[in-house]
């Protein structure tokens, strides 16, 4: 089996899961022996995420998915936002904040759960008022946790562990954009997300009525 970041693993990631005898949980708890709570923090693309989130959706594998409201790249207070917010929801999914420090927009388009962008140590694991967050015990500890972060497992990629039914619980962390578009490193997926960004915005340009002849 390859462990490419594509789409494709991360289907066998999920069936590996369902191999090993999980169940898809949410933070709404606190993680229980054979729970997988599969999160996504959405840094980049929405698109990316409506893509994992449909993928998923088919598998029968609801996630949690922590958006931004301060994000240089994407707007949820956008027309094209709202629909990724109702469509998240209504493909099963939950919708938690991934909040930059040491702001926290909680409303009600989340849930009470929070995941920190880019979080300093000093910061990371710290409860938080009123929500859960992502990082704290019980939902977070070494030995129980996986990330993807910059197209690199630290673990080694999970999926034989998932398979053998070898952690007690897991929450593991993925990025959207890194499955969704192609490249071998982080800076050619970057780029191939791009290109994709790059033929979006000529279709809202044409949108907003400016003349692209």
């Amino acid at each position: 089996m390859s462990c490419a970041f594509d789409l494709d693993h991360y289907g066998e990631l999920l069936s590996a899961a369902r191999t090993g005898g999980y169940r898809f949980a949410f933070f709404d708890r606190p993680p229980e022996g054979g729970d997988l709570l599969l999160r996504h923090d959405v840094d980049l693309s929405l698109d990316a995420a409506l893509t994992l989130a449909e993928l998923e959706a088919e598998a029968g594998a609801p996630a949690t998915y922590f958006l931004m409201t301060r994000s240089v790249f994407y707007n949820l207070a956008s027309s094209e936002g709202e629909l990724a917010l109702a469509r998240l929801r209504e493909l099963g999914h939950r919708v938690a904040l991934h909040a930059v420090h040491p702001h926290l927009d909680l409303d009600d388009r989340f849930d009470p759960v929070v995941a920190w962008h880019n979080p300093d140590p000093e910061f990371m694991r710290e409860p938080v008022d009123g929500a859960v967050s992502a990082m704290e015990t019980p939902y977070f500890d070494p030995d129980h946790y996986r990330s993807d972060s910059n197209q690199h497992w630290r673990s080694g990629c999970p999926h034989e562990e998932l398979a053998g039914g070898r952690f007690e619980w897991l929450q593991l962390l993925t990025h959207p954009e890194i499955w969704v578009y192609p490249g071998v490193t982080m800076r050619e997926t970057m780029l191939a997300m791009l290109d994709a960004e790059r033929e979006r915005d000529l279709v809202r340009l044409a949108e907003d009525r400016i003349d692209l002849t």
